[in-house]
């Protein structure tokens, strides 16, 4: 029986509420690990916490992009609502970045809820860039965030302030994965770097996609 991939995505494009207005999923952190995913023969599911669009943040589209994602773009256009998958099933979770999952995923109980499950049943948990501000509200069976004492990355401040959105995000990720206890490991801005806890697979940016479903294809096989 094929492995099961549950990918969580971000609902999130922007509003008048906040500075950032045009976000949502970074495209090449969803594309290259759902390809990776597909071409390993995985059963692969893409839901959101409301379903329909996931956006693609405009800047990550470009005519240089492999013409292969646009397919993968097609994808979230549609994605299940989060409420009506038995998580149970899968085998392995991940979430891809771009600043959305920042505004929505970092709040959303039932992802906690999903979270905390693929934690305490040993199974693979994946994230890359800001993919894991989806993880900063699970907990342990002992209360203590599921990230203490664990190797973890994630785009770096020092990226964010790269970017200019230091001011525009609602935290900073790698502080709060920092004061969650998390032992922060971070490369040089833009280089692939892929940290591997257990059945925690973080990446720190796009350029770590690829490495990131390598891990996870590792990790299930």
């Amino acid at each position: 029986m094929s492995k099961k991939i549950l990918i969580v995505t971000t609902n999130f494009a922007g509003n008048e509420t906040t500075t950032m207005n045009h976000t949502g999923v970074w495209l090449e952190e969803f594309a290259t690990p759902y390809l990776v995913f597909k071409e390993t023969g995985y059963d692969i599911t893409v839901a959101s916490p409301l379903g329909g669009l996931s956006p693609v943040d405009e800047n990550s589209m470009s005519c240089s992009n492999p013409e292969e994602w646009d397919k993968c773009i097609k994808i979230l256009r549609n994605t299940t609502p989060l409420s009506e998958i038995n998580y149970k099933e899968y085998d392995a979770l991940f979430i891809p970045g771009g600043h959305g999952p920042m505004f929505d995923l970092a709040n959303d109980v039932l992802v906690q809820e999903i979270v905390e499950y693929f934690y305490n049943n040993d199974k693979i948990i994946s994230a890359v860039c800001h993919g894991p501000a989806g993880l900063v509200l699970a907990k342990d069976k002992n209360g203590n965030s599921i990230l203490k004492d664990k190797k973890v990355t994630c785009f770096t401040n020092k990226e964010e302030k790269i970017v200019k959105n230091e001011e525009d995000v609602p935290f900073l990720l790698e502080t709060c994965l920092r004061e969650l206890g998390a032992r922060f490991e971070d490369a040089a801005p833009w280089s692939e770097h892929v940290c591997t806890d257990g059945n925690i697979i973080t990446g720190q940016n796009p350029q770590s996609a690829l490495l990131l479903a390598e891990e996870v294809v590792k990790l299930l096989s």
